[in-house]
């Protein structure tokens, strides 16, 4: 049984005309791994995500997927994978459970087979007394959970989900994570694309974070947050105070300080001391919050903005 990375990337490069969307990148992902790719739209995530689907080839550098070249074994490896998209590419007018065994014959696999793997990932995905209802009735969670169970007809080795919650209520995102929890535990390897912190920290055991079609930072989540922030943050509002006077006058109390449009950001590792130590100083602020760092303070001081820019 290979034991080696599931996927290999090396220098990886993709060139459209004179733009560069992807510059450079080098990762590996283990079997069984649940990876991801955290940054924000235009970040090379997408891009990365086509040439690792091998639906698109790099421009330079190499690239093996299940121990194959995807400039030469393309058929054979998207065969093995499972893909998400961002955008839902569902058939609205045939049913569910049609959606999923169209999808299967694609793969050749037998009817028998195939209406078998519909019942169990209907099932799977909480969409069973669904299954007759044509797909354009469907909520925009249910969609999302149609387009995993499609992706896992073939019972692939490797899942790759771009975006896989964008657009979906809380509660929505929560069955689907708690889903993918799932997969993860039966041995599908996930490769996960997202501009959501809390959803590359609650789903990746290691991820990736790309800006301008590099990677500027790769480990587990809780390990990125150690090296590049403090423990605590504490968000201030000020008002229409001057944000220049501010800043210096905030500056002794924060080991790093953010001054975003709103509000500013102090990084430190006590938030309620800090904050006494403020008030005791006459600096009250209109509206004030701790909170734990994150990945998106992780981002900011990488890359100089936020997430959602």
């Amino acid at each position: 049984m290979n034991t080696g990375p599931i996927l290999q990337a090396q220098d990886l490069v993709k060139r459209f005309r004179e733009l560069t969307a992807v510059n450079g990148v080098s990762f590996a992902v283990d079997r069984g791994e649940s990876f991801g790719f955290l940054g924000p739209n235009g970040a090379g995530k997408t891009s990365t995500m086509r040439m690792i689907s091998a639906v698109s080839q790099p421009t330079s550098g190499s690239l093996t997927i299940l121990g194959l070249d995807p400039r030469t074994h393309g058929p054979e490896i998207r065969g093995r994978l499972g893909v998400v998209p961002q955008e839902d590419t569902l058939e609205l007018e045939l049913t569910v459970r049609q959606n999923l065994e169209m999808f299967a014959r694609y793969f050749d696999i037998p009817r028998a087979v195939l209406r078998e793997r519909a019942t169990e990932l209907l099932e799977f995905t909480q969409l069973t007394e669904r299954g007759n209802d044509k797909v354009d009735d469907l909520s925009g969670g249910m969609k999302r959970r149609l387009t995993i169970a499609r992706a896992l007809m073939n019972r692939p080795e490797l899942l790759i989900l771009d975006e896989p919650t964008t657009g979906l209520d809380p509660q929505a995102r929560h069955l689907l994570w708690e889903r993918l929890y799932r997969l993860k535990r039966e041995g599908v390897t996930l490769i996960i694309t997202t501009h959501y912190m809390d959803e590359a920290e609650q789903l990746c055991d290691r991820l990736v974070v790309m800006d301008h079609g590099a990677i500027v930072a790769e480990g587990p989540p809780r390990d990125l947050i150690a090296r590049h922030s403090t423990r605590e943050v504490v968000e201030l509002r000020f008002g229409l105070d001057s944000h220049e006077e501010l800043h210096g006058r905030l500056a002794p109390f924060a080991q790093r300080i953010e001054a975003l449009p709103d509000r500013f950001l102090l990084y430190v590792d006590g938030g309620d001391d800090t904050l006494k130590e403020l008030h005791a100083a006459g600096i009250v602020p209109t509206s004030a919050l701790v909170r734990r760092s994150s990945l998106e303070d992780v981002f900011l001081r990488l890359t100089g903005r936020t997430l959602v820019d």
